[in-house]
């Protein structure tokens, strides 16, 4: 059984080598419970069809070198991840621009991922293509095991989080 999620492009009225107003990216494996947090949010707003033109879901999976072009070719980025917050299971955290950068620089650790958003968003910054405006939407983890579903409390989190999700959306869509 492979462990790692596939990246596969989940569009709506952005095609795939089109600049996307937002790119919504959700990061994180299926296949391992709490972790898979953030693709399973896109795949809930994906499913919803209350989206404007011009956003683009991405199911990031475990976070390849491809998704580098999703990072550049967007104005407006959201990450919805798994991420220790500190908090309580379920928790939901936004980090916006600065804050973002911050949040992922303090974050540096070893990683099952090919690579981690922070190097994503350095080399974006460093090709002078970092989305100028970026939010990182974070919610705690319970279990971070093999298991398909998230637990409970994360599932509650989920509704959160895509609350966040449409309400940056219609504000950077404007």
């Amino acid at each position: 059984m492979q462990l790692a999620t596939l990246h596969k492009e989940i569009s709506v009225d952005a095609p795939v080598g089109q600049r996307a107003a937002v790119v919504v990216l959700g990061l994180g494996n299926t296949l391992l419970g709490d972790d898979g947090a953030g693709v399973q949010v896109v795949h809930q707003l994906r499913a919803s069809r209350r989206t404007p033109t011009g956003v683009r879901f991405v199911d990031g999976g475990t976070l390849s070198f491809s998704l580098l072009d999703e990072i550049e070719n967007t104005d407006a980025l959201i990450v919805v991840d798994a991420a220790q917050l500190g908090e309580a299971p379920g928790t939901v955290h936004i980090f916006r621009n600065l804050a973002m950068d911050q949040f992922l620089r303090s974050k540096r650790t070893c990683t099952v991922h090919e690579a981690n958003l922070s190097e994503f968003m350095d080399m974006a910054l460093q090709s002078g293509h970092l989305p100028s405006r970026r939010a990182f939407i974070g919610i705690q983890p319970e279990v971070v095991a093999r298991h398909t579903e998230v637990s409970p409390s994360v599932r509650s989190g989920l509704e959160t989080a895509c609350t966040h999700v449409r309400a940056l959306i219609a504000r950077w869509s404007i």
